[in-house]
């Protein structure tokens, strides 16, 4: 996670809690002609609905424009993580130990960066996969990305 995306996640936290949620993650991604900030919010036992993320979004739109984060314009989308839901943090992966996941690694890692299987455990900030009935060890920070692969 980027500097950045970490002032805006501590920012609008209170914020999304305060209005009964859970701020599953935030992503900025720099276009090129203008940026996008994707806030993800979630809500137990039933999930959030569009009334949720029409809420978060006017509240969350008022605190960066007072706050100032994102220079120039931006886009600001705020959804469900859905069933294919990123994993950004120990908590996250912690919640779906024995659910298959998908990772992308920051560096190759036996010639590959892609790994799909089932999320075995965590052992201090490193998650246990098994994969093809072999088992990896991966450090959370060095995961580019995460997501649960859903089951129907």
């Amino acid at each position: 996670m980027s500097v950045g995306d970490r002032a805006i996640l501590e920012l609008l936290q209170p914020v999304v809690v305060a209005l009964g949620c859970e701020l599953w993650g935030v992503e900025l991604h720099s276009g090129t002609k203008r940026k996008l900030l994707r806030v993800y919010i979630d809500r137990e036992p039933d999930g959030v609905g569009i009334e949720d993320c029409e809420r978060v979004s006017r509240q969350a739109a008022s605190m960066l424009d007072v706050e100032d984060l994102i220079r120039g314009e931006y886009t600001l989308e705020v959804s469900s993580p859905g069933m294919d839901r990123p994993l950004y943090n120990l908590a996250h992966y912690e919640r779906y130990i024995g659910e298959e996941i998908a990772v992308k690694l920051r560096f190759p890692y036996e010639n590959r960066k892609n790994f799909k299987g089932r999320l075995q455990a965590i052992d201090g900030d490193e998650i246990i996969m098994l994969v093809a009935e072999n088992e990896y060890l991966f450090p959370v920070e060095g995961i580019e990305k995460a997501n649960l692969v859903p089951t129907f």
